[in-house]
């Protein structure tokens, strides 16, 4: 069985990253895709469990780990709440043939592709404008104004690292936006 690779997704909140991802890996089993377990120091929430939805462990147990290299990439959300990428973790699934997904920040995905260079391949999905994704965080209806306003100046700052990914998908049709970004990963996994 080959070893698998990695794809990297990141994108500014509401740019339909979540959407092309899951898409592909509902429409397209043949790519044999696989999100990435992740690590935190939070409690499991309803029905989660340790393993499949995260790996559940203690604040302290985080900074141990943080302290042996044992992570790809990890962030301290708030105060002793921490998430991150266990390195032995992606490399069992790619040891099983997965091509392992990474839904993560720009800075996670910059790092994440630096680990693992050309076994990896990053993507940028982009709003097609600063504008239009405040139309769509505002037609969610799930934020603030002043939350809305947080999300576009973090998109803004964010929209600068675009040029630091593999490939720049811009996100205005849907469908385009997935045929787009299939052709690449399909091609990315042939070589």
């Amino acid at each position: 069985m080959d070893k698998g690779k990695l794809l990297i997704f990141s994108a500014p909140s509401g740019s339909g990253k979540s959407t092309i991802v899951h898409w592909l890996m509902e429409e397209h089993p043949e790519l044999r895709l696989s999100f990435s377990v992740s690590c935190t120091s939070r409690q499991p929430r309803g029905t989660e469990q340790d393993g499949v939805d995260y790996f559940f462990i203690t604040p302290e147990e985080f900074r141990q780990r943080i302290d042996n290299n044992e992570f790809l990439e990890y962030e301290e959300v708030y105060q002793d709440r921490f998430y991150g990428t266990l390195k032995a973790q992606v490399e069992k699934q790619l040891e099983a043939g997965q091509n392992v997904v990474f839904d993560v920040d720009v800075k996670g995905g910059i790092n994440i592709k630096r680990f693992y260079g050309d076994r990896a391949m990053s993507l940028f999905i982009q709003p097609p404008s600063v504008e239009e994704l405040r139309r769509r965080l505002e037609g969610r209806g799930t934020d603030t104004p002043e939350a809305i306003e947080n999300r576009l100046a973090k998109a803004e700052y964010e929209l600068t690292f675009a040029p630091q990914f593999d490939h720049i998908v811009v996100n205005d049709i849907l469908d385009e936006a997935e045929q787009q970004t299939l052709d690449l990963v399909g091609n990315f996994l042939s070589k």
